[in-house]
């Protein structure tokens, strides 16, 4: 029997999808190698952008064929798309031959949901679950293994999904979390370790007692082995001194940190609800800048946020030509049912929404070759 795995979005969806293929090994798949060849398919999905909700649709509907040649074919839709109701019941409405729908709090149910997919169609959505610490893994990432620390994300910006289909946060025990990377370790084929949250630096804050991320940090390069340790992602308003000094002091630590601006403007920024200002981004650039020379920092900026004028944009402009990141990511904002930025007045026309993606990214390009990154 063979499985095969359709991952969209972020890092945790990967690493998500190497626990959903580490059960279905322990049911006794193998890896296929195409869709065609499975027993069982499944797309784990993302809703952070209609465009991967789209692609989605359109390669679960291009199986109606393959479903109809195979009716033993299970075909699973899994992720943070079908963790919202509305979507997952308009999914099995459309795509009547789609066997099993679950969100993103119960995967650790899949085996007994393929096991009774002969009774008939599974849909199961939790409102809300625990970190399973018993769910194998199938690493498929090369000499990279990502350990998830914590899941789900208490920040709310505006126009974010993620609290809403990930749930607030809830951070990993530490002895866990070390006890994970030994094993990695022990293994002898990685060579990176990655940590994974969609807030790494609140990390700990709800355990008792509380633990800093910077702290975790530590008691991980206390371990023996060759290998280097990074995270992401981080959000500036909880990024502390303590953390910049620890990833300047510890060798293990990959000088690289990743850390979204979304916006060069005030107005904007509060209107995303970030909780930062341009000052206060600019200076824990500057502190991350004296402490660790060699840090390359990366960004994430969404352009034509509501109401977002061109002024402001370019204030969005003059930031990035200010810090010469050593790369950024820029979308174009897109508006997700159920945030507050869906409902807000002043949405920005598409046309003038690709001038300014178009826009920042030519100017990316060209501090990359100025600066001989690229």
């Amino acid at each position: 029997m063979k499985y095969y795995i359709v991952t969209y979005g972020c890092q945790m969806n990967v690493h998500e999808s190497e626990k959903i293929a580490g059960i279905l090994e322990r049911m006794g798949y193998t890896c296929g190698q195409s869709r065609e060849e499975a027993d069982i398919i499944v797309f784990n999905t993302c809703a952070i952008r209609e465009g991967a909700e789209d692609r989605v649709f359109g390669n679960v509907g291009a199986l109606k064929k393959q479903k109809k040649n195979n009716k033993n074919l299970i075909i699973v839709v899994a992720g943070c798309m079908t963790q919202k109701e509305n979507t997952a019941k308009h999914l099995l409405k459309t795509f009547p031959f789609v066997d099993i729908v679950i969100g993103t709090f119960n995967i650790a149910k899949l085996e007994e949901y393929i096991r009774n997919v002969k009774n008939g169609r599974q849909l199961e959505l939790w409102a809300e679950g625990e970190i399973d610490e018993s769910l194998p893994y199938s690493r498929s990432s090369g000499e990279n293994a990502w350990v998830n620390i914590m899941q789900g994300c208490n920040n709310f910006c505006t126009y974010c999904i993620v609290p809403y289909v990930r749930g607030r946060e809830k951070s990993r025990k530490q002895e866990a979390i070390i006890s994970e990377i030994k094993e990695i370790i022990a293994e002898g084929k990685y060579k990176k370790i990655t940590l994974l949250g969609q807030n790494v630096n609140s990390y700990g804050k709800d355990l008792v007692p509380a633990v800093s991320f910077a702290n975790l940090l530590k008691e991980i390069c206390k371990l023996q082995g060759d290998f280097t340790v990074s995270f992401m992602t981080s959000h500036p308003k909880d990024l502390t001194d303590e953390l910049i000094d620890t990833i300047a002091s510890e060798a293990k630590v990959d000088k690289y940190i990743h850390l979204p601006a979304q916006s060069g403007d005030n107005r904007i920024l509060k209107l995303m609800n970030r909780r930062y200002t341009r000052e206060h981004y600019l200076s824990i650039i500057n502190k991350i800048r004296a402490k660790i020379p060699n840090c390359r920092i990366t960004s994430d900026f969404i352009v034509g946020f509501p109401t977002e004028t061109e002024d402001e944009f370019m204030r969005t402009y003059s930031l990035v030509e200010e810090v010469k990141f050593d790369g950024i990511f820029a979308f174009m904002y897109s508006p997700r049912e159920g945030t507050v930025a869906s409902k807000m007045e002043g949405q920005v026309e598409e046309k003038i929404k690709h001038e300014r993606v178009n826009k920042l990214l030519a100017l990316e390009k060209r501090i990359q070759k100025e600066e001989g990154k690229a």
